[in-house]
C-alpha cells in the first residue's frame, strides 16, 4: 500500500522563507563587513600607537593630484601635523566626514591638515567622479579641507603613499583608515576605520603630535 503525500504550500512555509530569506542577506552583509572588524579590538593590530611604528622615511617624498586636478606634494604640508584618509561617499563610515571637517576646523590654526583621498577600491562605494566627490562632500558635511584625486589605497596598483604607508602598519582594511603624520612626514599612528576622528585616541595623539599638551604644561 503506497502512501502519496502531496507537498501543499501554506503561509507557516511562505513565513519560514521569508524569514530564512532575510536571514540569507543579513549574514552576506555580515561577511562582507567582517574583515573591518577583524583584529580590530582595543590594542590590536587595527590601531597602532607611536611606538609600534617603524619610522621609515618621510611621506613628503610622495605628491598627489588635488581634487581640483593641481598637483599636491605631500612637502607642502612639512611643519604640519598631517591626518591622511581614503574615503567613500557610500559607505557606512561616511558620516565620518563630519567628525574629520570638526577636527580640521577646531585644529587647524594649530598646525593640523585633514587629507581626504577619494578611493573606489571597498566595494565600489566611491564611483563618482572627481567633480562629482567634491559636490558630495561640500553640500552634505560642509567639507573645506584639502581632498586628492581618486585613487588606489590597495593591490598593486596602490598609490606610491599607500604602498609605502603598507610597509609602515599595514594597508587600509576599509574606507576611513586613518594615518598620522608628524611635522616631518614619519608616521606615527595609524586607526582602523572603527576609530572615529573624534575618539579620545585620535584626539590625543593629534594632540600630541601637534605639541599642544606640551604648550599647555
Amino acid at each position: 500500500l503506497a502512501i502519496i503525500l502531496r507537498y501543499k504550500p501554506t503561509s507557516i512555509n511562505v513565513e519560514r522563507k521569508g524569514s530564512m530569506m532575510r536571514l540569507f542577506i543579513v549574514c552576506c552583509f555580515l561577511l562582507c563587513q567582517s574583515f573591518v572588524c577583524a583584529e580590530v579590538t582595543e590594542g590590536g593590530s587595527g590601531d597602532m600607537g607611536k611606538k609600534e611604528l617603524s619610522k621609515g622615511n618621510s611621506a613628503h617624498q610622495f605628491e598627489f593630484t588635488s581634487i581640483d586636478g593641481e598637483l599636491l606634494p605631500l612637502s607642502s604640508f612639512a611643519g604640519k601635523t598631517l591626518l591622511v584618509v581614503n574615503t567613500a561617499s557610500r559607505c557606512g563610515f561616511t558620516s565620518q566626514y563630519a567628525g574629520l571637517q570638526s577636527l580640521w576646523e577646531k585644529y587647524q590654526d594649530q598646525g593640523l591638515v585633514v587629507l581626504g583621498v577619494p578611493s573606489n577600491d571597498f566595494m565600489s562605494q566611491e564611483p563618482g567622479s572627481e567633480d562629482e566627490i567634491k559636490t558630495f562632500c561640500t553640500v552634505n558635511f560642509n567639507v573645506n579641507f584639502p581632498m586628492t584625486s581618486k585613487v588606489h589605497v590597495k593591490g598593486k596598483d596602490a598609490h606610491p603613499f599607500y604602498l609605502w604607508a603598507k610597509q609602515q602598519s599595514g594597508a587600509p582594511r576599509w574606507n576611513f583608515h586613518k594615518y598620522l603624520l608628524d611635522d616631518q612626514g614619519s608616521l606615527v599612528a595609524s586607526y582602523s576605520s572603527v576609530t572615529g576622528p573624534l575618539s579620545n585616541k585620535v584626539v590625543k595623539a593629534v594632540e600630541l603630535a601637534l605639541g599642544i599638551n606640551e604648550q599647555s604644561n
